[in-house]
């Protein structure tokens, strides 16, 4: 089963990575103060899809090429997975199990990710994202 999800280019240090993508899609966003990325003016969100066989290695490059003086993720899910990838460490969460949700909101906040804007466990109907 296919994951899906987005990336924000801006957040990569090693932008080589998205070569290598199945982007079905690109947006802008302006940066507000919700945001708290001060230092961009944009983002440029990548919504991607990733083959099962491949969202292992995968979350291995994505680890390796993001930015290393910020607290930023990336991820994407399928109906039972979610990927929850930060500077060095990801997360393979279980969507049905509230507390792998738990121990990496706990993660991404101690690495200075704002905790309303992680991924949360209440916040994830099961199919939110499933693939058609």
């Amino acid at each position: 089963m296919n994951y899906k999800g987005d990336i924000i280019e801006e957040s990569l240090e090693n932008k080589n990575v998205l070569k290598d993508l199945n982007i079905i899609s690109t947006r802008i966003e302006k940066v507000t103060e919700e945001h708290q990325t001060p230092w961009l003016s944009q983002w440029t969100l990548h919504t991607i899809e990733v083959a099962d066989e491949e969202a292992d290695n995968l979350a291995e490059k994505l680890r390796d090429a993001l930015d290393s003086e910020h607290g930023w993720y990336i991820d994407y899910r399928n109906e039972n997975y979610h990927y929850v990838i930060f500077k060095d460490k990801f997360f393979k969460l279980n969507r049905g199990k509230k507390s792998d949700y738990d121990k990496m909101i706990r993660y991404g906040i101690s690495v200075g990710t704002p905790g309303y804007q992680l991924p949360n466990f209440a916040d994830l109907p099961i199919d939110a994202f499933s693939i058609q």
